[in-house]
């Protein structure tokens, strides 16, 4: 009796390992997603001081390395007085937030929209695929400064904003696999055996779609990260004295050639973040695409 063999789950994950530790880059990045977790999990105890503490004495004091840095402010503090590090190290926690708030909500909103497009047809997928068309005429970072304009600044504000420019890539993404799984037998016959749509859609499709939707997903929290930090930057996202990276950018523009670690610092920060997230998303691609595969 001739058939495929069934690879029980431990099998799976140690493959699914095998193909993803190839890409050497991918455990690198996920190396660094490891460490930005951890210190956003103990953010408390790693920080030495407050992220929004001020010390009055110590302006603009450099790193330890540097002439005149001190020993209590390991990085050096910014124009106000306040720890880079603790800063830096709550804006960690912040970051992780705002990628795994953006992503999620993204990928509920547009996996929903996605599916409900492939399986109505009709007059509602077209509606759901021009709307989608609509947000993608607009250059992403553009779109949102208008709705964050509109709702007005704050972190809140510039997360919404953030899904909804990042929701056509999960809408049409979820589409386009579920088109391609529902010209399938195993649907067909799914749907034969009395399965209603719901059931077709959420336990029979979806399940198969869910590959290239995780791999946007990894790529998702890195767009979110980058794009909200831009925000902050602008001025747009989280306001002072919130430890936001993008935030901490703004305020340490004019201190850039007397101060350079205020600028320096956080914006390495964002560089190693979104690279993480991006090389993690390359490694998950290669290694859940069977076309990959070496």
């Amino acid at each position: 009796m001739s058939g495929a063999a069934i690879v029980p789950m431990p099998g799976r994950l140690a493959l699914f390992w095998r193909s993803f530790a190839e890409n050497r880059g991918a455990v690198v990045g996920l190396a660094i997603m490891a460490v930005l977790i951890v210190i956003s999990v103990f953010a408390d105890i790693l920080a030495l001081h407050s992220p929004i503490e001020q010390f009055r004495a110590h302006f603009l004091v450099p790193p330890i390395w540097q002439e005149g840095g001190l020993w209590e402010f390991p990085l050096g503090t910014d124009d106000v007085g306040r720890d880079m590090l603790s800063r830096l190290i709550y804006g960690a926690r912040l970051s992780l937030i705002i990628g795994f708030s953006v992503a999620s909500l993204a990928l509920l909103t547009g996996t929903t929209l996605g599916l409900a497009a492939a399986f109505a047809g009709g007059v509602l997928d077209v509606f759901i695929m021009r709307l989608m068309d609509v947000l993608l005429v607009f250059p992403s970072l553009l779109l949102a400064i208008v709705i964050v304009a509109i709702l007005g600044p704050g972190l809140f504000n510039a997360m919404l904003a953030v899904v909804v420019v990042t929701l056509p890539g999960y809408t049409r993404l979820a589409r386009a696999s579920a088109l391609s799984e529902l010209a399938r037998d195993y649907v067909t016959a799914t749907r034969s055996a009395g399965a209603g749509t719901v059931r077709l859609m959420f336990d029979v499709v979806l399940p198969n779609c869910a590959a290239p939707l995780i791999v946007q997903v990894s790529l998702g929290f890195a767009v979110a990260i980058l794009d909200a930090a831009a925000l902050g930057f602008l001025g747009l996202g989280a306001q002072p004295p919130t430890p936001e990276w993008g935030t901490m950018l703004s305020g340490a523009l004019q201190f850039y050639q007397r101060a350079w670690w205020v600028l320096a610092l956080p914006g390495l920060a964002i560089l190693f973040t979104v690279l993480a997230f991006n090389l993690v998303g390359d490694g998950l691609r290669d290694a859940l695409d069977p076309k990959l595969k070496r």
